[in-house]
C-alpha cells in the first residue's frame, strides 16, 4: 500500500496543493474536449469539412490552454518567466474560434444553435481562465472578463446574427467566463500563499532553534565577560607589581586571579549544567512549541504522568529530545509528530509480562510495540508521527529490554522523506557520549530502503530510584 500511495504521501502540503491544482487545470481540458471540441465536430454533419476544420482549431486551443496554465502556474511561483507569447498565441486563438463559429452559424442558419453556443462559451471561458493565470492584479482579471464578453457580443453583432443568437451566445461565454477566471485567479494566489506559508514556518523553525543558541550564548557572555575583564587586569598589575620588585603584593594579586578564574569555572559549569541537564517535561512542552511554530502538529501523551525518573536518566532524555527536535526540523519534512512517556517498573523481559499483544500493547497494558513489531517491555518513551508532504516524523518507543533487572528508557525517533544527512554529526556524537556515561546507547541511521532514517537512544534505570505508582494501568495522559 505505501508503494501505491507513497506519490503522494511523500509530497509536502505545499506540493500536494499544487499537485491538485495543476491536476485540476489538466482534467478541465478533458471537459473542454467534451463541452467545445465534440459539439464543432458535431457540425460537420451540417457545414461539411468546414466542422472538422473547427474541431481541429478547438482541440488545438484546449491543448495549448493547458499547456499555458501550466507554464502560468509556474511563473505564479516565480519559476519561469510569464509565458506573453504562447499567452498571445491562445488569445489570438480564442478570437479566431469564435468568430469562425459565429461565421458559420450565419452562413448555415440550420446550424444548431447549442452547438455553436457550447464551442463559443467553451473557447471564451476556457480561454480567459488560461489568461487570467497570466497577471496577479484583480482589475486585470475583471477587465479580461468584461473584455471577453464584450467582444463576444460585438462579434455576434457584426457578423449579423440575430438578436436571439446575440443573446445566448452572449449569456453563456459571460456565464463562464465569470466562473472561470475568478477561479483561476484564486487559485494563482492560493498557490503562491501556501508556499510562502511553508517558508514562513521554516524560517520559523530556524528562527527558534537560533534564539536558544544565542541564548545560551548570552548566558556564557555575562558569565565570563567581566571575570575575564578583570583576570586580565588584575594579571597586569601583577606583572608591573613584579617588575617593581613588589613580590609579595604581586603573588596576592595572582591568588587573587586564581581565585577569580576557578569562579569563573565554577559559573561556567552551572551554565552548562542549565542548558545540558534540563527538564525532560519542559523539553517536551518545547519541543511541542517549537515543532508548532514550524507547522509540525505535536501531541504529548504523559502516561504514569506521577512517575519521576532518576534525574541522570531525565537530563539525558532531555537532551535527546532537544536534539531530536533539531534534527527533525532541520532534516525531515514532518508535519505530524506525537511523543508518548510510559513508565514500567516491573521491568519484564521480552516475551515476558511486559509482551505486547496485538493490538500494540502488552498483557499489563503498558508494553508498546516497536516499528518492527517487536515486543518489548513497558518502561519507555514513545512517539509517532505521520507526515503529509515530503517527510514525516515519527518517535516511537518501546520498553525494558530483556536481562535487565531495573529497566530501561528507549527512545526511537524516525522519520520519512528525510533529507539526506550523516550520522555522524557533531550533535550525534555528544549524545552518545552523554548516554554512554549512563551505559546507555546511541543507533542512529537509515531505517529500510525508503528513505527512513531512525534514531534509537537506550537508558538504563534503576527500579529503586523510580517513585511511581507504575503497578496502575497506564494510558492516563495529557497532550
Amino acid at each position: 500500500m505505501a508503494r501505491l500511495t507513497g506519490w503522494w504521501t511523500r509530497r509536502s502540503n505545499p506540493e500536494k496543493v499544487e499537485l491538485y491544482t495543476r491536476w485540476t487545470y489538466h482534467g478541465l481540458a478533458g471537459v473542454a474536449v467534451f463541452v467545445g471540441a465534440l459539439p464543432a465536430l458535431a457540425t460537420a454533419s451540417v457545414v461539411g469539412p468546414a466542422g472538422g476544420w473547427l474541431f481541429l482549431a478547438v482541440l488545438l486551443h484546449t491543448v495549448l490552454v493547458a499547456v499555458l496554465c501550466s507554464r502560468a502556474l509556474s511563473w505564479q511561483l516565480g519559476r519561469r518567466d510569464r509565458p506573453n507569447r504562447l499567452a498571445a498565441v491562445v488569445a489570438a486563438l480564442t478570437v479566431g474560434g469564435c468568430l469562425a463559429t459565429l461565421l458559420l452559424r450565419r452562413r448555415w442558419p440550420d446550424l444548431d444553435l447549442q452547438m455553436t453556443m457550447y464551442v463559443v462559451s467553451g473557447l471564451v471561458s476556457w480561454g480567459v481562465g488560461a489568461l487570467a493565470l497570466c497577471t496577479t492584479r484583480v482589475r486585470h482579471m475583471m477587465g479580461l472578463s468584461v473584455a471577453a464578453v464584450a467582444g463576444v457580443a460585438v462579434g455576434t453583432v457584426l457578423v449579423g446574427l440575430p438578436v436571439t443568437d446575440t443573446v445566448t451566445h452572449t449569456f453563456t461565454a459571460g456565464f463562464g467566463t465569470l466562473v472561470f477566471a475568478p477561479t483561476s485567479g484564486f487559485s494563482g494566489w492560493l498557490l503562491r500563499a501556501v508556499w510562502e506559508l511553508d517558508a514562513a514556518h521554516r524560517i520559523q523553525a530556524r528562527l527558534a532553534v537560533a534564539e536558544e543558541r544565542l541564548r545560551f550564548a548570552r548566558d556564557l557572555h555575562d558569565v565570563m565577560g567581566r571575570n575575564l575583564s578583570v583576570i586580565a587586569l588584575k594579571s597586569e598589575l601583577a606583572a608591573q607589581l613584579s617588575r617593581r620588585g613588589a613580590a609579595d603584593r604581586a603573588v596576592a594579586e595572582m591568588g587573587e586571579v586564581q581565585r577569580i578564574a576557578r569562579e569563573s569555572q565554577r559559573e561556567v559549569r552551572e551554565v552548562v549544567r542549565g542548558y545540558r541537564e534540563a527538564d525532560l517535561h519542559t523539553e517536551l512542552e518545547g519541543a511541542r512549541g517549537v515543532l508548532a511554530a514550524a507547522g509540525i502538529r505535536c501531541r504529548v501523551d504523559l502516561r504514569d504522568a506521577e512517575a519521576e525518573l532518576p534525574a541522570a536518566a531525565q537530563s539525558a532524555l532531555a537532551w535527546v529530545v532537544r536534539e531530536a527536535t533539531t534534527n527533525v526540523l532541520r532534516h525531515s519534512d514532518a508535519r505530524h509528530c506525537r511523543v508518548t512517556v510510559a513508565i514500567d517498573a516491573a521491568g519484564g523481559p521480552a516475551g515476558g509480562p511486559g509482551a505486547a499483544r496485538g493490538d500494540g500493547t502488552g498483557r499489563d497494558g503498558r508494553a508498546v510495540a516497536t516499528p518492527g513489531g517487536e515486543a518489548v517491555g513497558a518502561a519507555a518513551v514513545t512517539g509517532a508521527a505521520s507526515g503529509g508532504g515530503a517527510g514525516s516524523a515519527s518517535v516511537v518507543g518501546v520498553g525494558p529490554a530483556s536481562g535487565t533487572d531495573g529497566g530501561e528508557v528507549v527512545l526511537v525517533i524516525e522519520n520519512d522523506g528525510a533529507r539526506p544527512a550523516g550520522s555522524g554529526g557533531s550533535g550525534l556524537a555528544g549524545l552518545r557520549e552523554r548516554l554512554a556515561a549512563l551505559g546507555g546507547v546511541l543507533d542512529a541511521g537509515p531505517a529500510d530502503a525508503n528513505g527512513r532514517f531512525r534514531l534509537t537512544a537506550r537508558v538504563p534505570l534503576d527500579g529503586g530510584d523510580l517513585r511511581s505508582a507504575a503497578a496502575e494501568p497506564a494510558g492516563r495522559g495529557r497532550s
